[in-house]
């Protein structure tokens, strides 16, 4: 199976998360989503996509669904029913609420040209996640217990992320992983894991190569 995207972006390293907690192999390949032979592949135009037997599979979360699907042992989800509930919520609450929070800053990383209302709009947004992302975990460390799951796969880049773009430019704004009990807890787990810890590492090294190149412009 070939994942076509680049690490910079937290769709495609929650699929690869997805993959290593699985123990899945994927091939990693560049992919431009403007390139006409990309889109010819993938018409939606956005990165990841999973080429399987010359298929394709858009959007991150099928394409976790996917892999937990063709390769069920070991589960990328909890055991029981409602722990994989919450799990998918997590990844829920990340993909609706915290991605467009985040989102309104990275137009407002420049101090001259920021716009202070929206600044504060998106901190009570943020501040807002927080509480949801709290609410529905499950028993820690980790977002539904004491193993990664898809809801870690799909908010641990985020969270790294909103690091980078939020609290390293707007040092005002509280960081969750130092005043949220919770948050703290499942941070210090995924910085500790095996995995998640140096993928969430190279992660931000991408992404923030991604942010000088875009703010150079």
């Amino acid at each position: 199976m070939k994942l076509y995207g680049a690490l910079a972006s937290p769709f495609v390293a929650r699929a690869i998360l997805f993959a290593k907690i699985k123990g899945v192999e994927l091939e990693s390949v560049a992919a431009r989503p403007s390139a006409p032979e990309y889109r010819a592949f993938n018409p939606i135009g956005k990165i990841p996509a999973l080429e399987v037997d010359g298929q394709c599979i858009a959007e991150s979360e099928v394409i976790c669904e996917y892999i937990e699907d063709a390769h069920p042992t070991p589960s990328g989800l909890p055991d029981d029913a409602f722990g994989r509930a919450q799990s998918r919520m997590v990844s829920r609450v990340v993909d609706l609420y915290l991605s467009p929070a985040a989102g309104k800053f990275a137009r407002q990383v420049n101090p001259e040209t920021r716009d202070a209302e929206i600044v504060a709009a998106a901190t009570a947004d943020l501040e807002k996640v927080w509480t949801y992302l709290e609410h529905f975990m499950g028993e820690g460390p980790f977002a539904v217990g004491d193993t990664p799951t898809l809801g870690d796969c799909t908010l641990a880049p985020y969270m790294k992320m909103t690091e980078i773009l939020v609290f390293n430019n707007f040092p005002e704004i509280s960081n969750p992983t130092q005043s949220n009990p919770r948050l703290k807890i499942w941070w210090d787990a995924i910085q500790s894991d095996p995995i998640f810890g140096p993928t969430i590492e190279e992660y931000g090294m991408a992404f923030e190569q991604m942010m000088s190149y875009f703010q150079k412009k």
